[in-house]
């Protein structure tokens, strides 16, 4: 089983991180802004990997670090949990509907952190939370797990939707791209024969 444990504590947060690559979608998620923990919820849900969070932050100043820094944790434990990258499917993509709007993710679990966020919001809030710190988590994700990750959101007028179509079409990729290949389960899925750093 590729699993992982992670900590960070910081003067803004505390952040701890349990995640299962090859669970059932299984999620215990608090990270004190409601938003946050639904989108962290439906990353579990439809990658299928188990996630659990706990975040403590100053919240009594906004969003940021929290969300930010919930990025950067879940970014280290895939990163932890998949090791040298054995056998990975590695590049998977995903278009996933909700309502009005359609969006998609495309993920190369390389080693090569890098993060294209075409995504417009006609509200600056959903909730409580700040629609421009989802490019924040997203980005803190992407480097911290090592991957490059382009989201990109096609249509759509709902901010809820947006988001939310983004999450599980990430997700999904996430899904798909860690899955191990049974054509090469014991190779590196790179002509330099390692992932993980190199370029």
């Amino acid at each position: 089983m590729r699993t992982a444990s992670m900590e960070r504590k910081t003067k803004e947060t505390e952040i701890s991180v349990e995640l299962n690559i090859d669970g059932t979608g299984q999620y215990d998620v608090e990270t004190g802004i409601g938003f946050l923990d639904h989108m962290l919820e439906q990353l579990s849900r439809h990658s299928l990997m188990d996630l659990k969070v706990r975040a403590k932050g100053d919240l009594h100043i906004d969003g940021h670090h929290t969300t930010e820094d919930c990025g950067i944790v879940i970014g280290l434990a895939i990163k932890k949990a998949l090791g040298e990258m054995t056998g990975i499917t590695r590049y998977a993509s995903a278009y996933i509907p909700m309502d009005e709007t359609l969006s998609r993710a495309a993920m190369d679990i390389s080693g090569r952190p890098f993060l294209v966020w075409n995504v417009k919001f006609p509200r600056e809030k959903i909730g409580e939370m700040d629609t421009e710190l989802f490019e924040e988590f997203f980005r803190a994700f992407a480097f911290a797990a090592g991957m490059t990750l382009h989201v990109e959101n096609i249509y759509g007028v709902n901010s809820h939707h947006i988001i939310e179509s983004c999450f599980k079409a990430t997700a999904r990729a996430l899904r798909d791209a860690t899955t191990i290949d049974a054509r090469k389960a014991d190779a590196v899925p790179s002509t330099k024969g390692t992932l993980g750093g190199s370029l």
